[in-house]
């Protein structure tokens, strides 16, 4: 009895056939991935180092702040606790404080706001390190060399460096931290009253808009003195890691040389690891005081249902006129903060000198896996980048030879 046509089995040239066309398709597949590499080479050794660097270092950002954003909330909740207190008290008692410790405040983020509230401030986070890390390593890199011409020690010229490239880009994207600052430490409309802060925005954009309208543009530049203060972080955590990973691997940050192309994945870890201990360790404070200046409105809501005052640590009988209006007491609405050195007082008055290092635990776990993240990201690129390079270089080699014959 024969078989049905449908079960017959495919002949020797159908197999061949199918076979064939698989393995056609294949070959064209890697034909085009050589052909959109050997294009991605082409414009590599048409770059500039400035250019690397900018892309390297921006690509770092984003994956660093993706890994980290979650933690980076919950730092930023425990920093900001006690910068919306209630009218009249001097103190918050450690029972009644709303965030304690990391997984006590993810607990209460997740109550209250879910997994959405876990990734607050995001969008700007991301709109932050895209230009933070592409000045950062684009000027660190350019600085670097020219101190090495200016000065005998290294060390130095790699503190100068950092110094630089840290003011550099802390005065291009401070406004963006801040409104990332404002989005993270923004609560549910479901927190209490001592927690609840006296704005509200739904978007990156929307608290633009509203911050411009309600506090002009010096809103966005809060903070910006502790934040060049925070320079001394990336003047230790830098030339350290230089210092390190050159012992560790024999290459400076972002070196490759045509006989090593390892990324040196173990050293590079364990160099970023220690020197971003050491920096946060020596300098969290200033991350504090940052912090409070960033999430202070610079003027008085029109209204304030919760209480919520902005003159905490003015002193009694300061009577002169301010733009800032009255409260219903008639005392004058003065910003609780002004200054580094006086927010430094009244936060050490109001609440001891533990709220300077209030998120560290947290900061640490963040900090550190964010800048492990940064730097295999950016060294990997780097060294991926150089190898691009070479390669475009040898292609434009072999043309020109070509076309001389």
């Amino acid at each position: 009895m024969s078989l049905p046509s449908s079960s017959v089995a495919p002949s020797d040239s159908q197999q061949y056939a199918t076979t064939h066309s698989a393995g056609d398709e294949g070959v064209e597949k890697a034909a085009s991935f050589s052909r959109s590499t050997s294009t991605i080479a082409f414009y590599c050794a048409k770059m500039p180092n400035s250019s690397i660097n900018s892309i390297c270092g921006a690509l770092a950002g984003v994956a660093s702040g993706i890994v980290t954003c979650p933690l980076d909330v919950i730092k930023t909740k425990l920093q900001a606790q006690g910068a919306f207190r209630i009218q009249g008290r001097r103190t918050i008692p450690r029972s009644s404080q709303v965030y304690q410790g990391m997984i006590g405040t993810a607990r209460v983020i997740w109550t209250e706001d879910g997994f959405r509230g876990l990734y607050r401030g995001l969008s700007p986070m991301l709109l932050g390190y895209l230009p933070t890390w592409a000045v950062y390593m684009t000027v660190y890199e350019s600085s670097k060399d020219y101190y090495y011409t200016k000065l005998e020690s290294k060390w130095h010229a790699r503190i100068y460096a950092s110094i630089t490239a840290g003011a550099c880009s802390t005065l291009a994207t401070n406004p963006i931290w801040v409104i990332k600052t404002r989005l993270m430490s923004q609560v549910s409309s479901r927190a209490s009253k001592q927690a609840r802060t006296p704005w509200h925005y739904k978007s990156t954009l929307d608290a633009a808009r509203k911050m411009y309208r309600a506090e002009g543009i010096g809103a966005f530049y809060s903070g910006l003195t502790p934040a060049l203060l925070g320079l001394t972080h990336v003047a230790i955590q830098f030339p350290l890691y230089e210092f390190l990973k050159q012992n560790f691997t024999g290459l400076e940050m972002g070196e490759n040389t045509p006989s090593d192309k390892d990324v040196h994945w173990a050293g590079i870890l364990a160099a970023t690891f220690l020197s971003k201990i050491c920096a946060t360790s020596a300098t969290y404070p200033h991350e504090v005081l940052r912090t409070r200046l960033q999430t202070q409105q610079r003027s008085q809501p029109s209204h304030s249902p919760e209480g919520i005052t902005f003159r905490g640590g003015a002193e009694p009988g300061n009577r002169q006129r301010s733009s800032l209006g009255a409260s219903s007491d008639g005392m004058l609405n003065l910003p609780r903060y002004r200054g580094v050195l006086r927010t430094f007082k009244v936060i050490l008055q109001e609440e001891g000198w533990r709220a300077f290092y209030n998120g560290m635990g947290t900061n640490m776990i963040r900090a550190v896996p964010a800048a492990m993240t940064t730097m295999l990201t950016f060294e990997t690129l780097k060294s991926a980048m150089y190898s691009l390079r070479e390669e475009g270089k040898k292609q434009i080699e072999d043309d020109d030879s070509m076309k001389h014959e």
